[in-house]
């Protein structure tokens, strides 16, 4: 449907009315009075009942003062006056104008409260007639929100600068302008601005005196620069100061309604954090420092730098996993005597040489080899891959041949080594390195400074040495070790005057040689039991014979494993009290190597004994590093010549400047020389024309047990008359 258009002569719609004067002036929500002159309220409005209290009948009449609060009752005169004056002004400059600033005032309600208001005076028009009254209006409005408002303000001015000074940052605002808006207590106690250099309010002065505290001004002054090209950005960085100090520095915008008005800048001295952050970094080195130390430690010797058996130990089965048919060879080695090179020159030269021998074996081998010193003076050497191990083996000992000079002295190092190679049969690392270590004392069992690749026959070897040792032990537990006594004879008297008692082993029937039993009950420490009860037998069997003549000896070996036994004085003391032998008809038969010992009870024991009154004989002599000149330091009375020097006399007619220097050396330090091995009458006459003391040996007699003893001594008197008697034979 379409809408019909409206007639033509249909009238206008007529206008809204205008709203009258007094409906208006009712609805405000302003209090509104009309005051006469004289302070009379002329009119009031309905919003003045609402503020006031009061019923209009009750304003309309009475004195405005009466709504006011005390003190702001006597400003109506005054402001009246100010009205007319403003006025007369205005009308003689053409223009009018009669208002005044609004003025602040306390109203009193008809409860009597009292609330904040702004009141705003005005004249009203010029009455048509002069002597008509002027009457002024006064327009009051309620403004105790303000106050509620400002007070919150307050409040919260008051808490935010309470919270700005309290901070340990220093804050520094600045207006969009580059221009110092504010700072805080802190900020200018971390920087030391001067309070009148602020007071200036010179920013560039400020900037000054800041920037020339930093040690990196320019990066300073270009951070600056960036932010204020781009104000909405943050920035977070560090300052640090040419006294050591170091701030952090933050900086962000400072907005209102979005609008970027300024930027704020916090400062926090980190100087004691950082501080304690480099000190922990240092801790913190110092520990990976230490660590990757421990870490080497584990697996390097200390003293040589070489691998040590733990890395080893992972080399070598990390080889034996390996591909098969990946030739592995072990080489194992020690030094020969090396203890005797500490005992003589040192620990310190020992070290040296340790080091020496462990930079040789770097150089024969291929950089991929592993060399470790597994412990004391043993080496390893493990080769992958070799396509010759037998020539580096050969190139290890001639190496070795190479003397060494170690604080003056030139030392010959000397080694066995043991080489054992993977086989079918071998794929054990425990297994390899036990035939590496078969073989190595084979070599060493072969004379030494050598090296011998395992064999089969080798593990039988070590079989009968086990067995040795077991069936020592089976023989000394069940009292199998006999005592066998060999005579020796007076030079100048032609007697026996001293048995040396020894200890034998007779297994299944057969006597075991010396050599072979005693090596393996020192190795084992059987060699304590075995002395004891050679010491004991020997005094129980000989005492008749000692007791019959006190200038009578009995002489006993002495190992030095047994004086390492700190109770070995005592025992020595007890045995010889119990079977009535004065201790001065005993002689203990020592090596030299015992006097090299690190343990200072060897020595005291042996000191110890003589005060007793026991004496002491230096055995086999020679064989050893011992000099002569070293024999007066030493607690010995009697030298022992060993038999591999006697051996050199053949004929009688050699010169032999070693016999006659060792017999007159001993002889100038009050020592008596006991010469053994003698087996022929040349090596008597040539060591009596020495005036060697004693003589012992096969051309006398040989050990014989106890029962024998007595036809020994004669055969022994017997031998050596028949010596006299053709020396006598020989002088005619």
């Amino acid at each position: 449907m379409i809408a019909s258009p409206r007639p033509p002569h249909a009238s206008p719609r007529p206008p809204h009315p205008a709203p009258h004067p007094e409906a208006v002036l009712e609805s405000g929500p302003d209090a509104l009075l009309v005051v006469s002159e004289d302070g009379i309220i002329l009119m009031v409005n309905a919003a003045t009942e609402r503020m006031f209290g009061y019923a209009r009948g009750e304003l309309v009449g009475t004195d405005h003062r009466m709504l006011l609060a005390e003190g702001f009752r006597s400003g109506f005169r005054r402001l009246f006056v100010a009205l007319r004056k403003e006025r007369a002004a205005d009308s003689d400059a053409g223009a009018q104008h009669d208002d005044l600033p609004p003025v602040e005032a306390y109203g009193v309600r008809h409860d009597g409260t009292e609330f904040q208001a702004e009141l705003t005076y005005s004249l009203l028009s010029t009455p048509p007639n002069p002597t008509d009254p002027v009457c002024m209006t006064v327009m009051i409005r309620d403004t105790s929100h303000r106050l509620q408002a400002d007070a919150g303000l307050r409040e919260a001015m008051s808490l935010l600068s309470a919270t700005l000074e309290s901070t340990a940052d220093g804050i520094l605002v600045v207006s969009a302008e580059g221009e110092i808006a504010g700072v805080n207590n802190q900020f200018v106690s971390m920087w030391g601005i001067p309070r009148e250099l602020l007071a200036t309010k010179n920013d560039d002065a400020v900037l000054g005196f800041v920037l020339d505290q930093l040690k990196d001004p320019a990066r300073f002054i270009e951070k600056v620069t960036a932010l204020y090209a781009e104000p909405a950005a943050e920035s977070h960085d560090v300052l640090d100061f040419h006294d050591g100090r170091t701030f952090e520095r933050y900086s962000r915008p400072q907005k209102v309604a979005n609008q970027v008005v300024g930027r704020v800048w916090s400062f926090r001295d980190v100087t004691p954090a950082r501080i304690a952050q480099d000190q922990i970094t240092k801790a913190m080195a110092d520990l990976a420092e230490q660590a990757a130390q421990l870490k080497a430690l584990a697996f390097q010797d200390p003293l040589t730098g070489l691998s040590n058996r733990q890395l080893f130990n992972d080399h070598l089965a990390a080889a034996l996993s390996g591909p098969c048919g990946t030739a592995v060879d072990l080489l194992l080695l020690d030094l020969d005597d090396f203890k005797e090179v500490n005992d003589i020159l040192g620990h310190h030269a020992g070290d040296q040489m340790l080091i020496e021998v462990g930079r040789r074996l770097r150089t024969c081998v291929r950089p991929n080899d592993v060399v470790a010193r597994l412990g004391g003076d043993e080496f390893v050497v493990m080769l992958v891959g070799s396509p010759d191990p037998d020539a580096v083996a050969k190139r290890i000992v001639e190496s070795l041949k190479v003397p060494v000079w170690i604080d003056g002295s030139m030392l010959r190092p000397s080694l066995s080594l043991g080489l054992a190679s993977i086989s079918e049969d071998t794929v054990d690392a425990s297994e390899l390195l036990r035939r590496a270590d078969i073989a190595m004392y084979a070599a060493k069992a072969a004379g030494k400074n050598r090296y011998l690749r395992f064999r089969p026959e080798m593990m039988k070897s070590l079989i009968q040495r086990t067995e040795m040792e077991s069936g020592l032990r089976l023989a000394v537990d069940s009292g199998q070790i006999e005592v066998h006594y060999q005579p020796i004879v007076s030079a100048k008297l032609g007697v026996v005057v001293q048995v040396e008692a020894l200890a034998r082993w007779v297994r299944d029937g057969e006597l075991v040689p010396p050599q072979q039993f005693i090596p393996t009950a020192e190795r084992s420490g059987l060699i304590v039991e075995i002395g004891t009860e050679v010491l004991l037998k020997g005094c129980t069997e000989l005492q008749p014979w000692l007791a019959a003549d006190r200038s009578r000896r009995l002489a006993v070996n002495v190992s030095g494993v047994q004086l390492l036994h700190g109770d070995f004085a005592e025992l020595v003391r007890a045995v010889t009290a119990s079977c009535a032998v004065d201790p001065r008809q005993l002689v203990l038969e020592v090596t030299e190597s015992v006097f090299f010992a690190d343990d200072c009870r060897v020595i005291q024991q042996l000191i110890a004994l003589r005060k007793a009154g026991a004496h002491v004989a230096l055995d086999d002599f020679g064989t050893g590093y011992s000099s002569l000149g070293r024999l007066q330091d030493l607690p010995v009375d009697t030298l022992k010549i060993d038999q591999s020097f006697i051996s050199m006399i053949r004929t009688g007619a050699e010169k032999l400047p070693i016999l006659t220097a060792m017999i007159g050396m001993a002889h100038g330090l009050g020592l008596s020389v006991t010469a053994e091995g003698v087996q022929t009458p040349a090596q008597a006459e040539y060591l009596m024309n020495l005036e060697c003391d004693s003589l012992q040996g096969f051309l006398f007699s040989g050990p014989e047990p106890q029962a024998a003893l007595g036809p020994a001594i004669a055969r022994s008197a017997q031998a050596f008359a028949a010596l006299r008697g053709g020396r006598v034979s020989g002088n005619r």
